[in-house]
């Protein structure tokens, strides 16, 4: 398991500035308020290791909300700022989901589940296989538990890692020709990397 951070989350200055939690009109202002917005939320996922954010429920955490302000981000901005961050503009930083598993639209997305992508997908398969060719894993089938929990990754980004991101991020490898995934009824799920 990954282990918390011990360091207590720095926010940046602009988090004590009343307006930052107010999505402003003026474009470029909100360009650049957007972008802020984006890095401070990959910050704190990446801090916290953090995958995936309940809108809802993340609302009144820290992240949207400065007590000493007693400001927050409004739910209509936060998801217009979520939405943002799923599209190309924003860097396909996140992406937001159906409780049931499925994918939706950004603009469908409700008070839905969002992955936060402080690292996309393909960014966390190259690390992977980073992982495997430093370790000397390349042709060992591992089981998905135990990459994102052994002993071998305890200190590795990916450590802790929510087990459908690892899937959709072996997924790219798999892509890639670089890996195969294999099921064993009922022992979970394991890779070869090549």
């Amino acid at each position: 398991m990954a282990t918390p951070p011990t360091e207590p989350f720095q926010f940046p200055p602009h988090y004590s500035f009343p307006p930052f939690f107010t999505l402003q009109p003026v474009l470029t202002t909100r360009s650049s308020q957007l972008q802020s917005w984006s890095t401070l939320i990959q910050s704190y996922c990446r801090h916290h290791r953090i995958f995936q954010l309940s809108l809802i429920d993340a609302l009144p955490t820290p992240l949207f909300t400065n007590a000493a302000l007693a400001r927050s981000l409004s739910l209509r901005d936060a998801k217009a700022l979520l939405s943002w961050m799923a599209s190309a503009e924003g860097g396909n930083r996140a992406e937001f989901f159906s409780s049931s598993g499925g994918k939706k639209k950004a603009e469908e997305g409700e008070g839905g589940r969002v992955w936060i992508y402080w690292r996309r997908p393909e960014e966390w398969a190259a690390l992977l296989e980073e992982w495997v060719e430093r370790t000397g894993q390349r042709g060992v089938v591992l089981t998905l538990y135990e990459i994102v929990e052994g002993e071998a990754s305890v200190r590795e980004e990916f450590a802790g890692m929510d087990m459908e991101l690892l899937r959709v991020s072996l997924g790219v490898c798999v892509k890639r020709g670089k890996a195969q995934i294999f099921s064993s009824g009922g022992e979970g799920e394991g890779v070869k990397f090549f």
